[in-house]
C-alpha cells in the first residue's frame, strides 16, 4: 500500500483503511471480528508510531501548533479507551458491540479530521519533503516494528489504556 515515503500520505493511508474497516465492521456480511482485530492493530501501531516518531519532530517546527499536537496525543488516549471498550465486549454484532463501535468510529474520526486538518496541513506547508520522508520512513518502520508485536491485542491494549 505505502508507494510514498511522505509521512503526510501514509498517515492519511492509515486514516482511510481505518474508515473501511469501519464499514467492514458494521456489515452483517462481513468478518467484523477479524476487522475488529485488524483495526485494532492498525490504530495502536498507528498511534504509537505517530507519538514516537512523528509528533516529536513536528513540535519543532514554528509553524505547528505544539498544542495541536498534544491534543492529538489526548485524542489518542481516548480512540484507545473506546477500543479497549470495544475490544471487551463478548459477544460480536450484539446491541452492545454495535453502541461501542459507533463510539469508537465517533472517537476516531474525530481525531483524524482533527489531525489532517491541522497537523498534517501544517506539515505540507511547513515541512520539506525531504524531511517528510524521513520521518515517513521511521514512521513506516515504528509501525511495522508495533505491528509484529501484536499491539492491537486485547492485553496490550489494557496496559496502554492502564498507563
Amino acid at each position: 500500500m505505502a508507494e510514498t515515503q511522505d509521512v503526510v500520505e501514509l498517515i492519511l493511508q492509515d486514516h482511510r483503511r481505518m474508515e473501511e474497516l469501519f464499514h467492514q465492521m458494521r456489515s452483517v456480511e462481513a468478518d467484523r471480528a477479524a476487522a475488529l482485530q485488524e483495526f485494532a492493530d492498525l490504530l495502536i501501531a498507528h498511534a504509537l508510531a505517530e507519538e514516537a516518531k512523528v509528533y516529536p519532530a513536528l513540535k519543532r517546527y514554528e509553524n505547528i501548533d505544539d498544542e495541536e499536537v498534544e491534543h492529538g496525543e489526548d485524542e489518542h488516549d481516548e480512540g484507545n479507551q473506546a477500543l479497549l471498550d470495544l475490544l471487551e465486549v463478548e459477544e460480536v454484532g450484539s446491541e452492545e458491540w454495535d453502541s461501542k463501535l459507533e463510539e469508537l468510529v465517533k472517537a476516531v474520526t474525530h481525531h483524524a479530521d482533527e489531525e489532517e486538518r491541522s497537523i498534517l496541513n501544517g506539515a505540507r506547508e511547513n515541512v520539506a519533503m525531504e524531511r517528510r520522508e524521513e520521518l515517513g520512513a521511521a514512521f513506516l518502520a515504528e509501525r511495522e516494528r508495533q505491528l509484529k508485536a501484536g499491539c492491537g491485542s486485547l492485553d496490550n491494549v489494557r496496559r496502554i489504556v492502564s498507563s
